[in-house]
Protein backbone atom coordinates (compact mmCIF):
# COMPACT_ATOMS: atom_id res chain seq x y z
CA UNK A 1 0.00 0.00 0.00
CA UNK A 2 1.31 3.56 -0.78
CA UNK A 3 1.28 6.33 0.92
CA UNK A 4 -1.05 7.98 -1.26
CA UNK A 5 -3.50 5.71 -1.44
CA UNK A 6 -5.66 4.20 1.14
CA UNK A 7 -8.85 1.91 0.17
CA UNK A 8 -11.74 1.54 2.60
CA UNK A 9 -10.92 -1.78 3.97
CA UNK A 10 -7.31 -0.08 5.26
CA UNK A 11 -9.61 2.56 6.64
CA UNK A 12 -11.77 0.11 8.61
CA UNK A 13 -9.22 -1.77 9.47
CA UNK A 14 -6.68 1.01 11.28
CA UNK A 15 -10.16 2.57 12.68
CA UNK A 16 -10.53 -1.18 14.38
CA UNK A 17 -6.92 -1.50 15.40
CA UNK A 18 -6.28 2.02 16.99
CA UNK A 19 -8.98 4.59 16.28
CA UNK A 20 -8.73 8.02 15.30
CA UNK A 21 -4.98 7.62 16.82
CA UNK A 22 -4.48 5.24 14.35
CA UNK A 23 -6.24 7.09 11.51
CA UNK A 24 -4.16 10.42 12.35
CA UNK A 25 -0.75 8.40 11.93
CA UNK A 26 -1.60 7.38 8.31
CA UNK A 27 0.62 9.37 6.48
CA UNK A 28 -2.58 10.31 3.61
CA UNK A 29 -4.30 11.75 6.60
CA UNK A 30 -1.90 13.28 8.75
CA UNK A 31 0.67 14.98 6.20
CA UNK A 32 -2.43 15.78 3.74
CA UNK A 33 -1.77 19.85 2.87
CA UNK A 34 -2.86 20.45 -0.35
CA UNK A 35 -1.77 23.66 -2.40
CA UNK A 36 -4.07 26.29 -2.27
CA UNK A 37 -6.64 27.08 -5.19
CA UNK A 38 -5.59 29.26 -7.52
CA UNK A 39 -7.52 31.92 -9.32
CA UNK A 40 -7.03 29.47 -12.63
CA UNK A 41 -8.80 26.54 -10.89
CA UNK A 42 -11.99 28.34 -10.07
CA UNK A 43 -12.48 30.47 -13.41
CA UNK A 44 -15.95 31.44 -13.58
CA UNK A 45 -17.64 28.97 -15.77
CA UNK A 46 -14.81 26.69 -15.68
CA UNK A 47 -13.66 25.38 -12.49
CA UNK A 48 -11.50 22.49 -11.86
CA UNK A 49 -13.76 20.41 -9.72
CA UNK A 50 -10.06 18.13 -9.30
CA UNK A 51 -8.16 20.79 -8.09
CA UNK A 52 -11.34 21.73 -5.17
CA UNK A 53 -11.77 18.28 -4.64
CA UNK A 54 -7.89 17.90 -3.61
CA UNK A 55 -8.22 20.32 -0.55
CA UNK A 56 -10.22 18.12 0.77
CA UNK A 57 -8.41 15.15 3.40
CA UNK A 58 -11.16 12.21 2.68
CA UNK A 59 -9.08 9.37 1.01
CA UNK A 60 -9.99 8.40 -2.72
CA UNK A 61 -11.63 5.43 -1.83
CA UNK A 62 -14.20 7.14 0.53
CA UNK A 63 -17.24 8.76 -1.38
CA UNK A 64 -18.74 11.47 0.61
CA UNK A 65 -22.73 11.41 -0.01
CA UNK A 66 -23.69 13.01 2.81
CA UNK A 67 -23.89 16.52 2.65
CA UNK A 68 -27.59 16.93 4.29
CA UNK A 69 -26.18 15.31 7.61
CA UNK A 70 -21.91 16.34 7.68
CA UNK A 71 -19.96 17.55 5.40
CA UNK A 72 -16.13 17.39 5.50
CA UNK A 73 -13.46 20.80 5.93
CA UNK A 74 -11.05 21.51 3.32
CA UNK A 75 -7.73 21.40 4.92
CA UNK A 76 -7.26 24.74 5.31
CA UNK A 77 -9.96 24.62 7.44
CA UNK A 78 -8.94 22.46 9.75
CA UNK A 79 -5.60 23.49 9.88
CA UNK A 80 -6.79 26.83 10.49
CA UNK A 81 -8.68 25.01 13.78
CA UNK A 82 -6.09 23.12 14.96
CA UNK A 83 -3.44 26.20 14.66
CA UNK A 84 -5.34 29.11 16.43
CA UNK A 85 -6.32 26.47 18.94
CA UNK A 86 -2.86 25.52 19.42
CA UNK A 87 -1.78 28.96 20.09
CA UNK A 88 -4.48 29.78 22.34
CA UNK A 89 -3.30 26.98 24.66
CA UNK A 90 0.17 28.13 24.05
CA UNK A 91 0.06 31.71 24.49
CA UNK A 92 -3.02 31.88 27.02
CA UNK A 93 -2.29 35.85 27.36
CA UNK A 94 -5.06 38.37 27.67
CA UNK A 95 -3.70 40.11 24.26
CA UNK A 96 -4.10 36.89 22.51
CA UNK A 97 -7.51 36.33 23.99
CA UNK A 98 -8.89 39.75 23.29
CA UNK A 99 -7.08 39.26 19.04
CA UNK A 100 -8.61 35.82 18.75
CA UNK A 101 -11.67 37.14 20.63
CA UNK A 102 -11.94 39.38 17.34
CA UNK A 103 -12.30 36.78 15.23
CA UNK A 104 -16.13 36.83 15.61
CA UNK A 105 -16.65 39.97 14.02
CA UNK A 106 -14.33 39.13 10.74
CA UNK A 107 -16.73 35.98 10.66
CA UNK A 108 -19.47 38.34 11.04
CA UNK A 109 -18.66 40.42 8.34
CA UNK A 110 -17.89 37.37 6.01
CA UNK A 111 -21.55 35.78 6.81
CA UNK A 112 -23.32 39.26 6.02
CA UNK A 113 -21.35 39.77 2.73
CA UNK A 114 -22.21 35.89 2.05
CA UNK A 115 -25.97 36.61 2.87
CA UNK A 116 -26.25 39.99 1.90
CA UNK A 117 -26.94 41.99 4.99
CA UNK A 118 -25.07 43.61 7.23
CA UNK A 119 -23.10 42.64 10.00
CA UNK A 120 -25.79 44.35 12.66
CA UNK A 121 -28.24 41.85 11.98
CA UNK A 122 -25.87 38.43 11.98
CA UNK A 123 -25.74 36.48 15.61
CA UNK A 124 -23.44 33.90 15.04
CA UNK A 125 -24.73 30.56 17.11
CA UNK A 126 -23.65 26.91 17.51
CA UNK A 127 -25.97 25.66 15.10
CA UNK A 128 -29.53 26.05 13.14
CA UNK A 129 -31.65 24.21 16.01
CA UNK A 130 -30.28 26.44 18.89
CA UNK A 131 -30.95 29.52 16.27
CA UNK A 132 -34.12 28.05 15.88
CA UNK A 133 -34.89 27.81 19.03
CA UNK A 134 -33.98 31.37 19.84
CA UNK A 135 -36.53 32.67 18.05
CA UNK A 136 -38.84 30.45 19.00
CA UNK A 137 -37.84 31.58 22.78
CA UNK A 138 -37.65 34.96 22.24
CA UNK A 139 -40.65 36.18 20.15
CA UNK A 140 -43.40 37.51 22.62
CA UNK A 141 -46.38 34.68 21.92
CA UNK A 142 -49.13 33.78 24.61
CA UNK A 143 -52.54 32.80 24.13
CA UNK A 144 -54.69 33.39 21.23
CA UNK A 145 -51.67 33.69 19.11
CA UNK A 146 -51.31 31.19 16.82
CA UNK A 147 -47.63 29.57 14.72
CA UNK A 148 -47.98 28.44 11.39
CA UNK A 149 -45.34 25.27 11.21
CA UNK A 150 -44.57 22.93 7.85
CA UNK A 151 -45.06 19.21 8.37
CA UNK A 152 -42.06 18.33 6.70
CA UNK A 153 -39.78 21.14 8.58
CA UNK A 154 -36.96 19.80 10.86
CA UNK A 155 -38.50 17.74 13.64
CA UNK A 156 -36.25 19.84 16.18
CA UNK A 157 -37.97 23.07 14.55
CA UNK A 158 -41.34 21.81 14.60
CA UNK A 159 -40.98 20.55 18.15
CA UNK A 160 -39.82 23.78 19.76
CA UNK A 161 -42.67 25.02 18.47
CA UNK A 162 -45.05 22.84 20.11
CA UNK A 163 -43.57 22.30 23.33
CA UNK A 164 -43.24 26.24 23.73
CA UNK A 165 -47.22 26.49 22.43
CA UNK A 166 -48.30 24.40 25.19
CA UNK A 167 -45.79 26.17 28.17
CA UNK A 168 -47.00 29.47 26.74
CA UNK A 169 -50.68 28.74 25.33
CA UNK A 170 -50.43 29.74 22.10
CA UNK A 171 -51.60 27.34 19.27
CA UNK A 172 -49.44 25.51 16.26
CA UNK A 173 -51.32 24.65 13.14
CA UNK A 174 -49.59 22.45 10.58
CA UNK A 175 -49.39 22.33 6.59
CA UNK A 176 -48.92 19.25 5.71
CA UNK A 177 -45.95 18.11 3.03
CA UNK A 178 -47.69 16.61 -0.78
CA UNK A 179 -45.68 13.52 -2.51
CA UNK A 180 -44.96 14.34 -4.94
CA UNK A 181 -44.20 18.00 -4.44
CA UNK A 182 -47.33 19.80 -6.19
CA UNK A 183 -45.60 22.82 -6.98
CA UNK A 184 -44.74 26.11 -5.77
CA UNK A 185 -48.68 27.48 -6.19
CA UNK A 186 -50.12 24.68 -4.40
CA UNK A 187 -47.71 25.19 -1.17
CA UNK A 188 -47.96 29.14 -1.56
CA UNK A 189 -51.98 28.69 -1.88
CA UNK A 190 -51.81 26.06 1.28
CA UNK A 191 -49.64 28.32 3.46
CA UNK A 192 -51.92 31.06 3.19
CA UNK A 193 -54.89 29.62 3.30
CA UNK A 194 -53.52 28.44 7.04
CA UNK A 195 -53.12 32.39 7.92
CA UNK A 196 -55.49 33.64 10.19
CA UNK A 197 -55.90 37.03 11.92
CA UNK A 198 -53.99 35.50 15.14
CA UNK A 199 -51.21 34.45 13.16
CA UNK A 200 -48.04 35.81 13.68
CA UNK A 201 -45.13 33.41 12.67
CA UNK A 202 -44.61 30.98 9.68
CA UNK A 203 -41.76 28.63 9.79
CA UNK A 204 -40.81 26.55 7.06
CA UNK A 205 -37.50 24.88 5.77
CA UNK A 206 -36.59 26.40 2.04
CA UNK A 207 -34.74 23.24 0.83
CA UNK A 208 -36.05 19.87 3.29
CA UNK A 209 -33.98 17.10 4.35
CA UNK A 210 -36.03 14.54 3.57
CA UNK A 211 -36.49 14.39 0.18
CA UNK A 212 -34.68 17.60 -1.20
CA UNK A 213 -37.92 19.27 -2.27
CA UNK A 214 -37.50 22.94 -2.28
CA UNK A 215 -39.87 25.84 -1.61
CA UNK A 216 -40.53 29.63 -2.93
CA UNK A 217 -38.98 31.60 -0.27
CA UNK A 218 -39.60 34.73 -1.52
CA UNK A 219 -42.69 34.62 -2.21
CA UNK A 220 -43.47 32.86 0.88
CA UNK A 221 -41.98 35.72 2.88
CA UNK A 222 -43.56 38.58 1.11
CA UNK A 223 -47.15 37.17 1.24
CA UNK A 224 -46.38 36.64 5.00
CA UNK A 225 -45.43 40.25 5.34
CA UNK A 226 -48.45 41.10 3.80
CA UNK A 227 -50.30 40.01 6.71
CA UNK A 228 -48.45 40.90 8.88
CA UNK A 229 -46.43 37.65 9.65
CA UNK A 230 -43.17 36.75 11.00
CA UNK A 231 -41.46 34.58 8.72
CA UNK A 232 -38.60 32.12 10.17
CA UNK A 233 -36.74 30.20 7.07
CA UNK A 234 -34.72 27.20 8.17
CA UNK A 235 -32.02 27.42 6.17
CA UNK A 236 -30.25 24.65 7.52
CA UNK A 237 -30.66 22.52 4.05
CA UNK A 238 -29.84 25.75 1.91
CA UNK A 239 -26.58 27.80 3.27
CA UNK A 240 -23.43 26.85 1.77
CA UNK A 241 -25.40 25.38 -1.24
CA UNK A 242 -28.12 28.21 -2.57
CA UNK A 243 -26.75 31.20 -3.71
CA UNK A 244 -29.02 32.72 -0.67
CA UNK A 245 -29.67 36.73 -1.00
CA UNK A 246 -31.77 37.44 2.09
CA UNK A 247 -31.33 41.19 1.08
CA UNK A 248 -33.98 39.85 -1.94
CA UNK A 249 -35.85 37.65 0.32
CA UNK A 250 -36.57 39.49 3.16
CA UNK A 251 -37.20 37.23 5.76
CA UNK A 252 -37.20 38.31 9.28
CA UNK A 253 -35.47 35.43 10.60
CA UNK A 254 -32.75 32.88 8.78
CA UNK A 255 -30.99 30.09 10.60
CA UNK A 256 -28.22 28.00 9.06
CA UNK A 257 -25.22 25.49 10.30
CA UNK A 258 -21.61 25.45 9.34
CA UNK A 259 -20.95 21.97 9.82
CA UNK A 260 -23.72 21.00 6.77
CA UNK A 261 -23.07 22.17 3.26
CA UNK A 262 -20.72 25.60 4.03
CA UNK A 263 -17.80 22.38 4.89
CA UNK A 264 -17.61 24.49 8.01
CA UNK A 265 -16.14 23.56 11.74
CA UNK A 266 -18.37 21.73 13.58
CA UNK A 267 -20.82 23.77 16.22
CA UNK A 268 -20.56 26.87 14.52
CA UNK A 269 -23.66 28.38 12.77
CA UNK A 270 -25.73 31.48 12.07
CA UNK A 271 -28.93 33.48 12.96
CA UNK A 272 -29.97 36.11 10.72
CA UNK A 273 -32.36 38.98 12.23
CA UNK A 274 -33.88 41.43 10.17
CA UNK A 275 -33.23 44.89 11.43
CA UNK A 276 -37.03 45.45 11.86
CA UNK A 277 -37.12 42.59 14.36
CA UNK A 278 -34.56 44.08 16.92
CA UNK A 279 -36.90 45.77 19.18
CA UNK A 280 -39.35 42.76 19.24
CA UNK A 281 -36.76 40.10 19.73
CA UNK A 282 -35.53 38.62 23.55
CA UNK A 283 -32.26 37.75 23.88
CA UNK A 284 -32.43 33.50 25.47
CA UNK A 285 -29.13 34.02 27.25
CA UNK A 286 -27.04 36.28 28.88
CA UNK A 287 -23.19 35.75 30.03
CA UNK A 288 -20.15 37.37 29.01
CA UNK A 289 -18.51 37.63 25.57
CA UNK A 290 -20.97 39.31 23.58
CA UNK A 291 -20.25 40.58 20.09
CA UNK A 292 -19.42 43.87 19.53
CA UNK A 293 -21.83 44.77 16.62
CA UNK A 294 -25.61 45.50 16.27
CA UNK A 295 -27.26 42.77 18.02
CA UNK A 296 -24.59 40.61 18.97
CA UNK A 297 -23.70 42.79 21.74
CA UNK A 298 -26.78 42.19 23.98
CA UNK A 299 -28.21 38.98 21.85
CA UNK A 300 -24.59 36.73 22.18
CA UNK A 301 -23.77 36.74 25.61
CA UNK A 302 -22.58 32.77 25.57
CA UNK A 303 -19.53 33.06 27.94
CA UNK A 304 -16.76 31.06 26.45
CA UNK A 305 -16.74 30.29 22.90
CA UNK A 306 -15.19 28.30 20.82
CA UNK A 307 -12.84 31.04 18.91
CA UNK A 308 -10.85 28.95 17.18
CA UNK A 309 -13.69 27.38 15.14
CA UNK A 310 -15.82 31.12 14.75
CA UNK A 311 -12.34 31.92 13.30
CA UNK A 312 -12.00 29.27 10.81
CA UNK A 313 -16.24 29.61 9.90
CA UNK A 314 -14.80 33.08 8.38
CA UNK A 315 -12.10 30.69 6.60
CA UNK A 316 -14.43 28.78 4.87
CA UNK A 317 -16.86 31.52 4.06
CA UNK A 318 -13.69 33.00 2.22
CA UNK A 319 -13.08 29.41 0.51
CA UNK A 320 -16.50 29.32 -0.80
CA UNK A 321 -16.20 32.72 -1.75
CA UNK A 322 -13.17 32.18 -3.93
CA UNK A 323 -15.01 29.53 -5.86
CA UNK A 324 -18.31 31.58 -6.63
CA UNK A 325 -21.64 30.14 -4.85
CA UNK A 326 -23.52 30.20 -7.60
CA UNK A 327 -20.96 27.49 -9.21
CA UNK A 328 -21.59 25.37 -6.18
CA UNK A 329 -25.15 25.64 -6.26
CA UNK A 330 -24.62 24.69 -9.96
CA UNK A 331 -22.19 21.90 -9.24
CA UNK A 332 -24.08 20.19 -6.69
CA UNK A 333 -27.17 20.32 -8.42
CA UNK A 334 -25.74 18.65 -12.22
CA UNK A 335 -24.49 15.74 -9.61
CA UNK A 336 -28.07 15.51 -7.93
CA UNK A 337 -29.92 15.19 -11.47
CA UNK A 338 -27.04 12.50 -12.79
CA UNK A 339 -28.32 10.53 -9.35
CA UNK A 340 -31.32 10.71 -9.84
CA UNK A 341 -31.92 10.15 -13.19
CA UNK A 342 -29.17 7.37 -13.04
CA UNK A 343 -31.11 5.43 -10.04
CA UNK A 344 -34.34 6.35 -11.81
CA UNK A 345 -33.26 3.85 -14.20
CA UNK A 346 -32.86 0.68 -11.87
CA UNK A 347 -35.49 -1.72 -11.76
CA UNK A 348 -37.04 -1.72 -8.20
CA UNK A 349 -35.86 2.03 -7.22
CA UNK A 350 -38.95 4.50 -6.03
CA UNK A 351 -38.02 8.01 -6.25
CA UNK A 352 -39.17 10.08 -3.77
CA UNK A 353 -37.09 13.20 -5.15
CA UNK A 354 -39.57 15.37 -7.50
CA UNK A 355 -38.32 14.83 -11.21
CA UNK A 356 -38.78 18.60 -12.11
CA UNK A 357 -35.56 20.51 -11.57
CA UNK A 358 -37.16 23.46 -10.08
CA UNK A 359 -38.56 21.46 -7.49
CA UNK A 360 -35.95 20.11 -5.97
CA UNK A 361 -32.03 20.89 -4.87
CA UNK A 362 -29.13 18.67 -4.16
CA UNK A 363 -30.80 15.86 -2.27
CA UNK A 364 -31.80 12.26 -3.68
CA UNK A 365 -33.94 9.88 -1.75
CA UNK A 366 -35.06 6.63 -2.92
CA UNK A 367 -36.37 3.29 -1.79
CA UNK A 368 -33.79 0.39 -2.97
CA UNK A 369 -37.09 -1.69 -3.76
CA UNK A 370 -37.67 -4.49 -0.69
CA UNK A 371 -33.92 -4.30 0.67
CA UNK A 372 -33.73 -2.88 4.40
CA UNK A 373 -32.25 0.95 4.66
CA UNK A 374 -30.52 0.08 7.38
CA UNK A 375 -28.35 -2.84 5.74
CA UNK A 376 -28.13 -0.97 2.62
CA UNK A 377 -26.35 2.24 4.63
CA UNK A 378 -24.52 -0.36 6.38
CA UNK A 379 -23.33 -2.57 2.87
CA UNK A 380 -22.94 1.19 1.44
CA UNK A 381 -20.26 2.02 4.49
CA UNK A 382 -18.29 -0.84 3.73
CA UNK A 383 -17.89 0.16 0.14
CA UNK A 384 -16.54 3.31 1.24
CA UNK A 385 -19.63 5.41 0.82
CA UNK A 386 -21.14 7.76 3.11
CA UNK A 387 -25.28 8.16 3.10
CA UNK A 388 -28.15 8.31 4.92
CA UNK A 389 -30.81 6.03 5.48
CA UNK A 390 -34.54 6.89 6.57
CA UNK A 391 -36.44 4.60 8.63
CA UNK A 392 -40.54 4.12 9.42
CA UNK A 393 -43.18 4.32 6.87
CA UNK A 394 -42.50 8.38 5.76
CA UNK A 395 -40.51 7.92 2.76
CA UNK A 396 -38.48 4.97 3.71
CA UNK A 397 -35.05 4.40 1.98
CA UNK A 398 -31.59 5.98 0.95
CA UNK A 399 -30.34 9.49 1.13
CA UNK A 400 -27.84 10.67 -1.25
CA UNK A 401 -26.80 14.42 -0.97
CA UNK A 402 -24.02 15.31 -3.17
CA UNK A 403 -21.88 18.06 -3.32
CA UNK A 404 -19.29 20.56 -4.76
CA UNK A 405 -16.32 17.70 -3.87
CA UNK A 406 -18.32 15.05 -5.21
CA UNK A 407 -16.46 13.94 -8.36
CA UNK A 408 -18.83 12.13 -11.10
CA UNK A 409 -16.66 8.68 -10.10
CA UNK A 410 -18.39 9.39 -6.89
CA UNK A 411 -21.96 9.21 -8.31
CA UNK A 412 -21.45 5.89 -10.68
CA UNK A 413 -19.86 4.37 -7.72
CA UNK A 414 -23.21 4.65 -5.54
CA UNK A 415 -25.41 4.13 -8.64
CA UNK A 416 -23.18 0.68 -9.35
CA UNK A 417 -23.64 -0.14 -5.66
CA UNK A 418 -27.45 0.45 -5.65
CA UNK A 419 -27.86 -1.62 -8.72
CA UNK A 420 -25.61 -4.57 -7.33
CA UNK A 421 -27.55 -4.88 -4.13
CA UNK A 422 -30.68 -4.95 -5.79
CA UNK A 423 -29.35 -7.82 -8.14
CA UNK A 424 -27.67 -9.76 -6.22
CA UNK A 425 -28.48 -8.87 -2.57
CA UNK A 426 -26.36 -7.65 0.26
Amino acid sequence: MSDSTMNRRTFARLFAAGGSAALLGHPRLRDHRPAALRSFDVRPGAVDWQAVRDQFVMPPGVSVLNAANLCPSPAAVLDDVVDHTRRLDSEPFPSFRSEIGGAKERTRGLLADFLRVSPEEILITRNTSEANNWVSTGLDLGPGDEVVIFSDNHPSNNQAWKSKGERFGYTVREVPHVDPHPGAEYYLEAFEAALTPNTRVLTFMQHTNTSGDVFPAKELCAMAREHGVVTLVDGAQSFGLMDVDLSDWQPDFFSGSAHKWPCGPKETGVLFVNQRMHDRFWPSMYSAYTGRTGLSRTHEGMGQRDTPAIHAFGTQIEFLQSIGQSEIEARSRELATMLLEELSGIDGVHMWTPVQAERRGAVVTFRPGELEPRDVLAALEGDGIVAAARGGSDRPGIRFSPHFYTMEADVERAVGAIQQYLRTGL
